[in-house]
């Protein structure tokens, strides 16, 4: 049977890999270099277009560090592609994008069974099995086929500016990980208070591009620009991105405010302003950041930019990820309603075990909130009254009765490594 995947983004490798490595040939369509998305770059395949942190790395204390152990026990590429490819960043998973995506690049196009396809799709082909993983950003007349068949909602999502090593007054910064847990990967850009309500305002009073679209209600939180936090009170991000609790500067006292820095290559040449994804006009980043004294004479090699992200309607999907209007349509990534990194690349490894036990006259897999795989995949295929884009967190798995935080979460993270050692046997 012909299997296509649109889509070379994290979620379509993911489900190609998993196809070819159980023996079926997949043909993997991706409109790179022939056509780019607003956020697109590279020509590599599985670009990283926001930050370059697949956030925490904790099996036992986070949600999202728990879904990335599920995905090493099933196989994922994104995971094996990340060990090779990583950056310091205390208890986070970063990596180099370049390698990163390197890595998969090579791993995809030299696999026998996978055929890489360059061509813009704007029909979806109705030919054998089809996934349709082509992102948040799906436009053209592919994304008014999908709108035809299910409709259609947006959000907006935004991301960091990323600056030079060399650029940062060092002299004004500090190196250290909050509480001292990591090995000091974070660099930080302390403000007193006359500094912090300073750039407050700057971000307050700052011109913002493409404000004639700009909707609250469409900003999904996980990446509400900073500018919008700023508005919300003058302590909202002092009590947010830029608090100081558990970080003491070279003097050993706490500062007002701090805006927090991470490598964002291997070499550290440089840097993404952690939690300061912006909507602002380039020239004012450059002003309103630089109001930071250890970032006055900052160098750009990025600005943050803002961008429309598509997902389908609820009601759209069965808990396989399959189109419930078109039986042999698999829909994965951000698109189904997952939001991040981790949860997209994710989906797109359950739709190709998915697709490999259909071809192998097997039923379909049922995971529920036992796992946080299984939770999100339940999550984008049931109705809910005020539906949005979700992370992984430990609010969608199934409770557990446990007063003790930290061993609550460890229960939870055995319960669920047990479920998908299991699953592993029978796929």
């Amino acid at each position: 049977m012909k299997i296509n995947v649109v889509g070379g983004g994290l979620a379509g490798v993911e489900a190609a890999w998993k196809i070819a490595n159980a023996g079926f040939e997949v043909t993997l369509i991706e409109a790179k270099p022939l056509a780019y998305s607003p956020a697109h770059t590279s020509p590599l395949l599985a670009e990283l277009v926001c930050s370059n942190s697949l956030k925490s790395n904790d099996v036992y204390g986070n949600a999202c560090g728990l879904l990335k152990e599920e995905m090493r026990l099933l196989g994922s590429l994104t995971m094996q592609a990340a060990e090779v490819s990583r950056v310091p960043a205390g208890g986070a998973l970063a990596v180099d994008r370049e390698s990163f995506s390197s890595f998969i690049t090579e791993k995809i196009g030299n696999h026998p069974n996978i055929t890489v396809k360059e061509e813009l799709v704007e029909r979806i082909p109705s030919e054998g099995i089809t996934v349709i993983a082509t992102g948040p950003l799906t436009q053209g007349a592919l994304a008014d086929e999908i709108s035809e068949l299910l409709g259609g909602l947006h959000f907006y999502d935004a991301s960091a500016p990323i600056v030079s090593k060399e650029s940062v007054d060092w002299e004004k910064t500090f190196v250290a990980d909050r509480y001292n847990k990591g090995t000091g990967d974070y660099v930080n850009c302390p403000m007193n208070r006359e500094e912090y309500e300073a750039f407050v305002e700057g971000l307050r009073t700052a011109e913002r591009a493409l404000v004639h679209e700009f909707d609250k209600r469409e900003i999904f939180d996980g990446c509400m620009p900073v500018e919008v936090m700023a508005s919300r009170g003058k302590d909202t991000l002092r009590f947010g991105m830029l608090k100081p609790v558990g970080l003491y500067d070279k003097d050993g006292k706490r500062p007002y405010a701090v805006l927090q820095l991470r490598k964002e290559d291997k070499n550290g040449t440089s840097y993404n302003l952690v939690g300061c994804q912006t909507n602002l006009k380039f020239p004012e980043q450059k002003r309103v950041f630089g109001i930071i004294p250890a970032l006055r004479n900052a160098e750009f090699l990025r600005y943050g930019v803002m961008h429309r992200n598509t997902y389908l309607p609820q009601g759209s999907l069965s808990y396989d990820y399959s189109c419930k209007k078109r039986d042999n349509l698999y829909f994965a990534g951000q698109i189904t309603g997952v939001e991040g990194y981790v949860e997209s690349a994710m989906s797109g490894l359950l739709v190709g075990l998915q697709i490999v036990r259909r071809l192998s006259g097997q039923e379909p897999l049922k995971l529920d909130g036992n796992t946080v795989c299984g939770a999100l995949s339940d999550y984008v295929s049931t109705l809910h009254d005020d539906f949005q884009p979700m992370n992984a967190n430990y609010g969608i798995l199934n409770p557990i009765e446990e007063r003790d935080k930290e061993k609550k979460r460890r229960m939870m993270a055995e319960r669920s490594l047990a479920v998908i050692r299991e699953i592993g046997d029978i796929t």
